[in-house]
């Protein structure tokens, strides 16, 4: 159940429940549990999916959405499904003790990267799943810029970001000011767009272009691209970096033990994105590598859907058994 629209052609089943995106909400109050516009996104979510959530129907349930989810997912009921919380969007609901956090529990916790397990294991059930991407769609390719509208001559570095504080989109036009011919994308949308398309109209004139597309289309925009960046500092675990290395092109980030257990072998273009001098010569290396076309890169099949789905198969399986064998 979700709010994007319908998918027919996928191996699931589908169900359609709506909700009010978050552009809407981006000047409303922010105060506990409404901490942002995603929550209140959230909030607007759950009254649907409480109109059709049955708990008898299901033997488990996974959201990585807290709270208002969380809590139409808990609601009181003769019927018990597991309960399985993603920390995709971080792990403080598992282990704050703080306001609407309190209310948080779990019968296990995906944790989606090595931090998050060591954090949270001695608390709750725990397994080590990182997120995954579809290998069909994402893999290295010919280009199709003018799809885009994108220069053909001129080097491309692509961010998949929301134009957010902590995702630092602001710094990294900065650093793209300071090569002579390279051209900023980013495809992405929030409450500093304009503020970035400012700050790139005074920087990089002529050179970027802010875009809002289709799931269907962003596999041919990282194949149109030369390079990838991304700004964040930390994050639970970014599908952009896989997505990005999937598709061939060079990876450009913060370094972190976090993002190198992630990328592997395809870390080798991290830095420290703070020090803008290091990041431009970063953006150079990676530029002169530039996107492979041919086949995967080593190493990304453990990030394979049927992969991540085998994890996600035994944890919820393990524990089924393990609640059986209590009863």
């Amino acid at each position: 159940m979700g709010s994007g629209d319908d998918r027919p052609d996928v191996a699931y089943k589908f169900r359609h429940v709506p909700a009010i995106r978050r552009e809407r909400f981006e000047r409303f109050p922010q105060l506990p549990p409404f901490r942002s516009e995603t929550a209140w996104e959230d909030a607007s979510f759950a009254p649907g999916l409480l109109a059709v959530y049955a708990p008898a129907a299901y033997d488990a349930v996974v959201t990585c959405s807290f709270p208002f989810t969380h809590w139409a997912l808990r609601r009181p009921s003769a019927a018990k499904p597991l309960q399985i919380f993603v920390t995709q969007n971080g792990d403080w609901p598992a282990f704050a003790s703080n306001s609407e956090y309190r209310t948080f529990a779990c019968d296990g916790l995906v944790c989606t990267n090595p931090d998050y397990l060591t954090r949270n294991q001695q608390q709750w059930n725990c397994a080590l799943i990182p997120n995954g991407a579809d290998l069909s769609r994402f893999h290295p390719g010919p280009a199709d810029r003018a799809r885009f509208g994108l220069p053909a001559d001129r080097p491309i570095i692509l961010m998949v970001s929301a134009f957010i504080a902590t995702k630092r989109v602001m710094d990294a036009i900065r650093a793209v000011a300071k090569l002579d011919d390279a051209f900023l994308v980013v495809a992405g949308d929030g409450p500093l767009r304009d503020e970035g398309q400012a700050l790139a109209d005074a920087l990089l004139p002529g050179r970027f272009k802010r875009l809002s597309l289709a799931a269907a289309d962003m596999p041919m925009l990282y194949r149109s691209a030369d390079a990838f960046l991304h700004m964040s500092l930390l994050e639970s675990f970014g599908n952009v970096f896989i997505e990005a290395w999937a598709s061939g092109l060079p990876v450009v980030g913060h370094d972190s033990d976090r993002l190198r257990w992630i990328l592997g072998a395809g870390a080798e273009f991290l830095c420290d994105t703070e020090n803008q001098p290091a990041l431009v010569n970063m953006l150079r290396a990676a530029l002169a590598r530039g996107s492979l076309r041919g086949a995967h890169p080593d190493g990304i099949d453990r990030f394979s859907w049927p992969t991540i789905a085998d994890q996600y198969r035994d944890f919820i399986g393990n524990l089924l058994t393990r609640r059986a064998s209590v009863r």
